[in-house]
């Protein structure tokens, strides 16, 4: 048993008390007396009518008001249970036994709550609140389902009463809810804990990271004004390949080819989009084109990369801690990585000064690193890397910028999440070099949009712009011979 004894003054550890479960018959019973309430005609139907009524007709509000009040008062056992769970169970040997005899213990102590209250349970809302109770315990309670769903990519908390998912690129509200906004804390707290940070009024703020690599990040009073906001970006189980990518029409095979090409001969690239558009999944596709002879050093302020090679090492930033000291920055990272012998650097996103330390990298010996940064297209990404620089403090010329960044970056791949909520590479483009003190690029590639379909679907198709590129020599003295006709445009 996991449950931990009482003092040692001849009390039991735990009285057994009968089971306050009804069969479901007995449940459609006592719900039959409320005189609006329909039959359910299985147990399933049972469960669901405390959600809502069969049928097509419009339910009373007295009946709403009923059915809002028990799945209130659900939710209020759900988290009362849950706090003596935390005060019975002896929580570091809950990780020593199987997940049967861990679900048994916390029915036997559901069980005997139930016992001391009025509310009557079916069998299958029984079995429900048990699951929930295990949640609460060794997962993220209210949010496993939501983490467990495949179809699920963002999960976003605005209160702790309402909760809205992304699936296919859309927002939907939820039916997940929290308690209170203190259940809501101790799941954030949770979290964040997991992996050493902290958040509270003195650092309102935090980026962290769920065990399976989901991106997490909360918001908490007094910045939060109605309460904690969290979100939570999934990590998907099963990488992005490039193969995945092309048969969801993220890019298309000529890109993909001409991309292989690019990679495997040590361009150094840029990945530029806005906000959920898909440049860590674009960057993760790619740097399965590197070769497993690499060393790889990836820096990241949350580690969500999916590298498949042997040789990697990963580094993650780390904040101040609560006197303020301590903190680990991406500039420091990097300047450590380049005493580590990689033949690649990889971050996962500049956002300040560490893009200078990024491009003299570039340009200092390795060729073939990556990193991707906000931006709605690549002439806009370059002028944020200028903006970046001049908010470092170093005061440089801007002709001399724009040369340190063009003899830098090689390739810029921009990346957008369109209106129809899919994501799409819709430029490839090369720096060239400078003309006085403009930077000159050529796109390659790009995606040329008709319209859309009745259902709201972009039509569109990938195509190469005429432009041969400039790396075509390059290409071939490393020993990859891309045919003329992958720069034709369709006609």
């Amino acid at each position: 048993m996991f449950r931990r004894m009482r003092d040692s003054k001849g009390e039991a550890a735990v009285a057994e008390r009968p089971i306050a479960v009804v069969p479901d018959k007995a449940a459609q019973e006592t719900a039959e007396q409320a005189p609006e309430a329909p039959k359910a005609e299985s147990s399933r139907e049972l469960a669901s009518s405390r959600l809502q009524l069969s049928g097509s007709a419009p339910m009373p509000q007295t009946e709403l008001d009923g059915d809002a009040k028990r799945r209130r008062r659900l939710l209020s056992l759900r988290v009362d249970l849950h706090r003596k769970l935390l005060e019975s169970l002896n929580l570091s040997a809950i990780e020593k036994v199987s997940e049967n005899e861990l679900r048994s213990e916390i029915a036997e102590i559901a069980r005997e709550e139930l016992a001391t209250s009025d509310l009557v349970l079916s069998r299958v809302e029984f079995d429900r609140l048990v699951k929930e109770l295990v949640d609460e315990v060794t997962g993220l309670g209210p949010l496993e389902p939501l983490l467990a769903d495949p179809s699920i990519t963002d999960i976003l908390v605005n209160t702790y009463d309402q909760c809205y998912v992304e699936r296919g690129g859309k927002l939907e509200l939820s039916p997940v809810q929290f308690k209170d906004n203190p259940h809501l804390m101790r799941v954030i707290n949770k979290i964040v804990s997991a992996v050493g940070r902290r958040v509270d009024e003195s650092q309102p703020w935090v980026d962290a990271r769920l065990a399976d690599g989901s991106r997490v990040n909360a918001m908490v009073p007094p910045c939060a004004v109605d309460g904690p906001l969290l979100s939570i970006r999934k990590f998907s189980k099963i990488p992005f390949t490039v193969d995945k990518l092309i048969q969801g029409q993220a890019f298309s095979e000529e890109m993909a080819l001409f991309l292989h090409a690019c990679v495997r001969t040590r361009l150094n690239v840029l990945i530029s989009g806005g906000t959920g558009s898909g440049k860590t999944t674009t960057l993760n596709a790619m740097s399965s084109f590197i070769g497993n002879e690499e060393r790889i050093v990836t820096i990241e302020d949350t580690a969500e990369l999916q590298l498949q090679q042997e040789h990697i090492g990963r580094m993650e930033s780390r904040p101040a801690n609560i006197e303020g000291t301590g903190a680990v920055t991406i500039r420091d990272l990097l300047r450590n990585a380049l005493r580590m012998r990689p033949d690649r650097i990889i971050v996962g996103e500049c956002r300040g000064d560490e893009v200078i330390d990024m491009l003299q990298a570039m340009n200092t010996g390795h060729d073939g690193s990556m990193t991707t940064i906000h931006a709605n297209s690549p002439r806009d990404a370059l002028g944020r890397i200028e903006n970046m620089i001049g908010m470092s403090g170093i005061e440089l010329p801007l002709k001399a910028v724009r040369a340190n960044i063009s003899s830098a970056v090689d390739l810029i791949v921009q990346v957008s999440r369109m209106s129809d909520g899919k994501r799409r590479m819709n430029s490839i483009t090369e720096v060239v070099g400078m003309e006085g003190d403009v930077i000159t690029m050529q796109e390659i590639f790009t995606f040329a949009r008709q319209g859309t379909d009745n259902t709201g679907r972009i039509i569109g198709r990938y195509q190469a712009t005429g432009i041969r590129s400039s790396f075509t020599d390059r290409f071939r003295q490393w020993g990859y011979e891309l045919p003329a006709s992958l720069f034709k445009p369709e006609l």
